[in-house]
């Protein structure tokens, strides 16, 4: 599947293009939302509310997971600086996460899906699994055991550079702290820093989840796992609005056209999809409509 194939040259700019103002008002909006989030839960804590909170911050954790994904391509911002500043200190540091060590690593499995060699194949290679499987799995993110495990290997990493004296390589876990921080004191200036555990939670079990099935929608059980065509290598979900809003927030969920072309911004990435069809590029490629198709996809019950 070749990008001359069905796109012009013209297109190929049109698609690539870049806008600082569209990518501005995904990050302003996604922390806009983190806002609202706090401040509906501290104005009015209940059961309810809690659990909406913890579930919806998940699902902003993962936007600012993918907006820092696209940052590492280059491509949310025109600018390269925007990229660099906006992707680590707004997207990556707020979910413990470093941009540039994420993006070294996401290229690879970029350069190399579709073959044995991609990095990421333990998180799909074995699908589809059985029911008893998949439920352990989800009962390890939703009770933390997941998140435990990923906080332990961070801090193991930031230990082990700074007891062999490499201060400058735990810059990036200073950051993440320093930013969790002040998230924190933002929220006990307004008075309600009790939700920064709601923050914290959310990471630590529905977060996990939600990376999960976003991974299995991805690549896992897909036509052909080790063919370099993105078609059969990747997947595509038509999601509702209100799984966007949890699970694939910013257009994550176009996938196969986020590998048929790299470049594109993820706001641009609906509109090559709808291209792509027009060409008759996805004539024969299985359509997927929301993450319960794709479950009952990969879990043998």
């Amino acid at each position: 599947m070749r990008v001359s194939d069905y796109l012009t040259r013209d297109e190929v700019a049109y698609f690539t293009a870049r806008s600082d103002w569209q990518a501005a008002r995904m990050v302003l909006q996604n922390w806009l939302f983190i806002a609202a989030i706090f401040a509906v839960a501290g104005a009015w804590p209940n059961p309810l509310t809690i659990a909406a909170a913890v579930i919806l911050l998940a699902g902003r954790q993962l936007a600012l997971s993918v907006l820092m994904h696209d940052c590492g391509h280059r491509t949310l911002f025109h600018s390269a600086r925007l990229n660099d500043v906006v992707g680590q200190w707004l997207c990556a540091l707020p979910v413990m996460n470093d941009q540039p060590s994420y993006a070294r690593g996401h290229l690879e499995h970029h350069r190399k899906a579709g073959t044995a060699e991609d990095p990421d194949l333990s998180n799909y290679q074995a699908y589809p699994v059985s029911l008893a499987s998949f439920r352990r799995k989800a009962f390890r993110d939703l009770t933390g055991q997941t998140g435990f495990k990923l906080m332990s290997y961070i801090f193991r990493g930031a230990s082990g550079v700074i007891s062999n004296e490499k201060r400058e390589s735990a810059l990036p876990f200073v950051q993440q702290l320093l930013v969790q921080l002040v998230l924190f004191l933002v929220l006990a200036a307004f008075g309600i820093a009790w939700t920064f555990i709601l923050w914290v939670v959310a990471y630590m079990t529905v977060f996990m989840f939600i990376i999960r099935v976003r991974q299995i929608a991805e690549h896992a059980a897909v036509p052909n796992l080790f063919d370099p065509d993105s078609r059969l290598n990747t997947r595509t979900v038509d999601a509702p609005w209100w799984q966007r809003v949890i699970f694939a927030p910013c257009g994550v969920n176009f996938h196969m056209e986020h590998h048929f072309m790299a470049s594109v911004p993820c706001y641009k990435l609906k509109e090559l999809r709808e291209h792509l069809r027009r060409r008759h590029a996805l004539d024969g490629v299985p359509e997927f409509h929301g993450y319960g198709q794709v479950l009952r996809h990969v879990v043998i019950a």
